[in-house]
């Protein structure tokens, strides 16, 4: 009788790369009684690691504007160019590849308030003196003419292109509907009735592309339907808002930047109150952008620093910021999520690591598997107070982290206030209002 045995090479047993025989492990825990403790110091020397090769600034592009940076919009089906303005009215096509400028024209006579590519990849841009123009970046020189002008009766604020239609809407005092290929026709009107005050922001649902929703100074946030050319709701919060973004991810959730510092995630569906605060900048944050997974998001503030956020989260999971930045107008992810760019007052656009200790590259395998391991016991080990401390900590300016704590002090004196009124008075008999609703002031129908 002839037996066949299993027999299996030695190379079945090799890690990749290497020429080294991998042992079994025995999983029994009586025979490894300092697993937690090794894996535990392990997991501090991973975090700290990843504190010490945090090296999130890339570069500067190029020698960026002579004005401050304004506005920045990315090319839908371009890796790697997007275009910038400033408040000297210059445009800017950028490659990320090469760092370098391909492309630029004096657009305007003042401040760029808004821009966004069209399905043709063409550049819109709108500003303060009151018209709207067409460039073809990749097809003509620098400073060519614009291919198309549009004059409006007010400044323009900001601009957003429809994902699937030749049609684009900026906002004034009111929010304007052009159609691209219909040049001398009159735009469409959408507006709240009796309502005159300036709109900051607009901009186009990506994924219900019919939807439209606009920021204004008189504190409103009003979402408005094309196919019925009508506004579906307005809402009024607590201060202004200067940019909204909606999640490119989840069609019904949008960001709100606000003038109190804070950031406001809402549901469209159910909009009286918040899904969540983001709570940390020490001044009005002037940008907001999700990104292309729609699990963070990145917002530019006045107080010269760039902050990065889990949606879920109500404090930024880090802070960027160099010296010699200003403060900052804008902020936007890459396309591929792996970067950020930010546009300053001292006219400089930054590429910054969206994981300030990622680095991009081929890595061997065995690089690639201890680096997931590292990474794995952090998470593990992320509720250790050590652990815990060492992975929050940032460096910040001493004027932000100054600002820090009087904001701090400041807003436990009014829940201090508000929580003497509520014991002597009738509104101890009321139920308190979550902090989510409180951004709420009215909604109109």
């Amino acid at each position: 009788m002839k037996i066949g045995a299993l027999t299996r090479s030695t190379s079945a047993f090799q890690a990749p790369g290497t020429s080294t025989s991998k042992q079994p492990r025995n999983l029994d825990p009586a025979l490894h009684p300092f697993e937690r403790a090794r894996e535990y110091t392990r997991a501090l020397n991973a975090v700290k690691l990843e504190r010490m090769f945090a090296q999130p600034f890339v570069a500067q592009l190029g020698r960026g504007h002579v004005d401050g940076v304004y506005t920045m919009a990315k090319d839908p089906k371009s890796l790697e160019n997007f275009a910038s303005g400033s408040g000297d009215g210059v445009v800017k096509v950028w490659e990320l590849a090469g760092r370098k400028e391909i492309w630029h024209a004096t657009a305007h006579e003042n401040i760029i308030k808004g821009m966004c590519w069209t399905r043709d990849e063409k550049l819109l841009t709108c500003a303060a003196d009151r018209s709207i123009k067409l460039f073809d970046p990749y097809n003509t020189e620098s400073e060519a003419a614009p291919i198309s002008t549009w004059l409006g009766s007010n400044a323009f604020t900001s601009l957003s292109h429809h994902r699937s239609r030749d049609s684009f809407a900026v906002s004034s005092n009111v929010v304007s509907i052009y159609d691209l290929e219909q040049h001398t026709a009159s735009p469409e009107v959408l507006q709240w009735p009796n309502s005159v005050d300036t709109i900051n922001g607009v901009s186009f649902n990506q994924i219900e592309t019919s939807v439209l929703a606009t920021c204004a100074t008189d504190r409103s946030i009003i979402l408005y339907d094309l196919r019925t050319s009508s506004p579906l709701g307005k809402t009024v919060l607590n201060f202004a808002s200067n940019r909204i973004a909606w999640n490119p991810m989840e069609a019904f959730n949008f960001a709100v930047a606000s003038e109190d510092h804070n950031v406001y995630i809402f549901d469209m569906r159910k909009i009286d109150r918040a899904l969540n605060v983001l709570k940390d900048h020490v001044a009005a944050v002037m940008d907001v952008e999700f990104s292309p997974t729609g699990e963070e998001l990145v917002t530019a503030s006045y107080d010269r620093t760039v902050r990065l956020w889990n949606r879920e989260k109500g404090h930024s999971r880090d802070i960027y910021h160099t010296k010699r930045m200003q403060r900052v107008f804008s902020a936007a992810w890459t396309p591929d999520s792996k970067f950020v760019l930010s546009g300053s007052d001292d006219g400089n656009i930054r590429i910054w690591r969206a994981q300030a200790n990622k680095r991009e590259g081929v890595k061997s395998t065995r690089q690639r598997q201890a680096l997931e391991y590292n990474e794995s016991l952090a998470e593990r080990y992320q509720h250790m107070p050590e652990v815990r401390r060492i992975r929050r900590h940032r460096h910040v300016p001493k004027v932000i982290k100054k600002a820090g704590e009087i904001k701090g002090e400041e807003l436990k004196s009014i829940k201090r206030r508000e929580e003497n009124e509520r014991k002597h008075s009738r509104l101890k008999f009321e139920k308190r209002k979550a902090e989510r609703e409180k951004v709420i002031l009215a909604r109109e129908k």
